[in-house]
C-alpha cells in the first residue's frame, strides 16, 4: 500500500491513541496528509504527532460533539489543503456495565459519542466532498454491533446505529461519487478488551479462528486498502475484521 493514497487529504477523529494512532500512522505511511481530533489527551496527540514523523500529520483540540468547532476545524482544512479526500469516523467510547448498572446519563454518553459524533462529522466534511463529486469515508464500528456477543447494551447499539448510518448514507451520496464504509473490528490489543475479565477474554479467544485478539496496526493497514482509489467499488458494506468468531 505504499504511496497508494499519495497526494490525498484526511481527517481522523478520536487520533490521540489506539486504533486512531495507527490509522494516522498508516494513512501517512501511505503518502496521506493527515489531520486529527483529540478531545482532552494533549500528550497522546502529541504522541501521535511523533508516531507519524517524518511525515506531516496534524492534531487539533476538538470534540466530535462539539458541531461548531468541527466545522470551523473543516473549514479550515479545506482552505489550506484545497479540500479533504477522506474522513475516518474513529472517535468511540465505552463502559463494561450491565444493563442494571446503566445509567441514563452513561447510555446518553456513549450514543451521542458514538453515533451523534459520527453524525456531525460526516456532515461538516460532506458538504465539500459533494461540491467536489468524491470523496471517502470510513466509520470504525465494531463486532459487537453486528454479533450476538457478550457486549455492553449501550456499546452494541451505537455501532449497530453506525452500521446503518452507514448503508443509508452511502446511497445518498453516491450519486456524488463518494464511498462510505464501516470496519468492524473484533477485540482489539487495547481498549474495550483491556478492562475484560480474564474469563470474557479468554472465551473470546477460544472461539476466534486466528486464536488471538487483533493489532492496532493491522486494522489500520486495511483501513488504508478501503479508503485508497484500490477499493472503488465498495460501498455501504460493513467489513469485519474478528480473526474468524
Amino acid at each position: 500500500m505504499l504511496d497508494s493514497l499519495q497526494g490525498k487529504r484526511a481527517l481522523v477523529t478520536g487520533g490521540s491513541r489506539g486504533l486512531g494512532r495507527a490509522i494516522c500512522r498508516a494513512l501517512t505511511e501511505a503518502g496521506a496528509r493527515v489531520a486529527f481530533t483529540f478531545s482532552r489527551d494533549e500528550e497522546g496527540a502529541a504522541a501521535t504527532v511523533a508516531a507519524c514523523a517524518p511525515a506531516d500529520a496534524e492534531g487539533h483540540r476538538a470534540s466530535v460533539l462539539d458541531a461548531a468547532a468541527t466545522a470551523l476545524l473543516v473549514r479550515a482544512l479545506e482552505a489550506r489543503w484545497g479540500g479533504l479526500d477522506i474522513l475516518v469516523n474513529n472517535a468511540g467510547i465505552s463502559q463494561n456495565l450491565p444493563l442494571a448498572l446503566l445509567e441514563e446519563e452513561d447510555f446518553d454518553q456513549v450514543m451521542d459519542v458514538n453515533v451523534k459524533g459520527t453524525f456531525l462529522t460526516s456532515k461538516a466534511v460532506l458538504r465539500g466532498m459533494i461540491k467536489r463529486k468524491g470523496g471517502v469515508i470510513l466509520n470504525i464500528g465494531s463486532l459487537a454491533g453486528s454479533r450476538t456477543i457478550e457486549a455492553p447494551v449501550h456499546f452494541c447499539a451505537s455501532k449497530a446505529a453506525v452500521e446503518g448510518m452507514t448503508r443509508a448514507l452511502a446511497k445518498e451520496v453516491a450519486r456524488y461519487g463518494i464511498r462510505v464504509n464501516c470496519l468492524a473490528p473484533g477485540l482489539l490489543e487495547d481498549g474495550l478488551g483491556r478492562n475484560l475479565p480474564d474469563h470474557r477474554l479468554a472465551a473470546y479467544v477460544k472461539h476466534c479462528a486466528l486464536g488471538r485478539v487483533g493489532a492496532f496496526d493491522e486494522v489500520a493497514r486495511f483501513a488504508v486498502f478501503l479508503v485508497s482509489d484500490q477499493c472503488p467499488y465498495l460501498s455501504g458494506a460493513t467489513i469485519g475484521m474478528d480473526g474468524g468468531i
